[in-house]
């Protein structure tokens, strides 16, 4: 890695937890972006008030197997 770099990972492990997190995620993100499709605003506001959501526990995560096994189960 370059110094800046090395520096950049040094300053980002500094912060706290939950400011890393939001800077590993926006990473992460850009890796997947295709720039060439910008979601609207209202699925990025939706997206945001999921995420608020998990973040405060509001919302409970279910494995999607289970979901589909339930669901395969009712239909047959």
């Amino acid at each position: 890695m370059s110094m800046t770099a090395d520096k950049l990972v040094a300053e980002a492990l500094d912060l706290p937890l939950q400011v890393r997190a939001l800077v590993a995620e926006k990473l992460i993100e850009s890796l997947d972006a295709t720039p060439s499709r910008e979601l609207s605003l209202p699925w990025r506001d939706e997206i945001r008030k999921r995420c608020r959501d998990l973040d405060q526990g509001l919302v409970e995560l279910r494995d999607a197997e289970d979901v589909f096994a339930k669901a395969y189960a009712t239909l047959g």
